[in-house]
């Protein structure tokens, strides 16, 4: 019996003596990480980090004939750098506001600092568009009040550099072009005050950039898109060719390694610390009037105005909802 015993404790040792022998000669595992590239876009990632930019007048384009007791102004296109890639718009500048409106004794040019509106269009077809399209209108008005009028094209428009290939990328990049053309127009030579008006889907912009930022600039939004993402994005699928088939593909792997939340303007807004003026058509059919009444029970520092019978683009309203939008900035500065 004692013999078998000892037989038995010598085959244990020795299995033993084996098994962590491979264990010492096992090279450690090392985990793998998946790439995960749009945390970065996410709305607390972005108020991290730093956005700047440079502001260059372009040529001159043909302007409006002024009306008569009217301020004349000009119009330029411009561009500027984000993230290392062109973007073009359109500008329009007062005339006193423009290259050296006053010349001094000694003529050396006296430039006249004027406010600057950044203009954040809605949805546009990108083989229909042209340069300004989307803010064309209320820039002249604008303009015509004595505030420079700053509207991008965005990536993939109007001659600007193309976007990301991917869907859900392409769109957090309109965050970052917007706030690159903001942080210009701060260290810009032209900039007394700043002021943001964005509409449709450039409203979602505006309202994003207000929440990563955390600045204090005066806003004026014409039915802004606001459902929480992605049903801010599927609710739009109807008018596709496929009907959001292969949007929703995109989704679904996107979900599958991000969280859709950090990414939603609904769950920000506490951050948004700017005067804003909400302005709704109700009979809007392209976002509906319970979006903006939702948002404005949800929001601080908001002034909110319905428009009874207008739709998307407040034309029954358009010549009061220009003119509350321009007194509003007036008394947020």
């Amino acid at each position: 019996m004692r013999l078998v015993l000892v037989i038995l404790l010598g085959i244990l040792v020795g299995v033993l003596g084996v098994v962590g022998y491979a264990s010492w000669q096992r090279p450690d595992i090392v985990e793998v990480r998946k790439e995960l590239p749009f945390l970065k876009y996410t709305i607390g990632n972005l108020g991290k980090r730093v956005y700047d930019s440079e502001i260059f007048l372009d040529e001159a384009q043909p302007s409006p004939k002024a009306t008569a007791g009217v301020a004349g102004f000009t119009v330029y296109k411009f561009h500027f750098s984000s993230d290392g890639r062109r973007v073009n718009g359109l500008a329009h500048l007062p005339n006193s506001c423009n290259k050296c409106p006053v010349i001094s004794t000694d003529k050396q040019c006296i430039s006249r600092k004027c406010p600057v509106i950044a203009q954040f269009r809605g949805y546009q077809d990108v083989e229909k568009y042209k340069t300004g399209d989307g803010t064309r209108r209320t820039a002249q008005k604008f303009a015509e009040a004595g505030f420079i009028s700053l509207a991008p094209d965005f990536l993939g428009y109007g001659g600007s550099a193309s976007p990301s290939a991917n869907v859900w990328e392409a769109r957090f990049e309109t965050y970052t072009t917007a706030l690159n053309l903001l942080a210009a127009i701060e260290r810009w030579e032209n900039t007394e005050n700043i002021g943001i008006w964005g509409h449709s889907n450039g409203g979602q912009v505006a309202l994003t950039v207000l929440e990563i930022s955390g600045k204090e600039y005066p806003t004026v939004l014409w039915a802004p898109v606001t459902a929480p993402f992605p049903y801010s994005v599927l609710y739009y699928t109807d008018d596709i060719l496929d009907h959001g088939k292969l949007l929703r593909k995109e989704l679904a792997q996107f979900e599958k390694d991000y969280d859709v939340e950090q990414y939603s303007l609904q769950n920000y807004l506490d951050l948004i610390t700017a005067p804003v003026l909400l302005q709704q058509g109700t009979a809007d059919d392209q976002v509906p009037v319970r979006w903006s009444r939702g948002l404005a029970g949800k929001m601080k520092n908001v002034e909110y105005v319905e428009y009874p019978g207008a739709d998307h683009n407040l034309s029954l309203g358009w010549t009061e909802a220009v003119n509350r939008a321009i007194e509003f900035y007036r008394k947020s500065w």
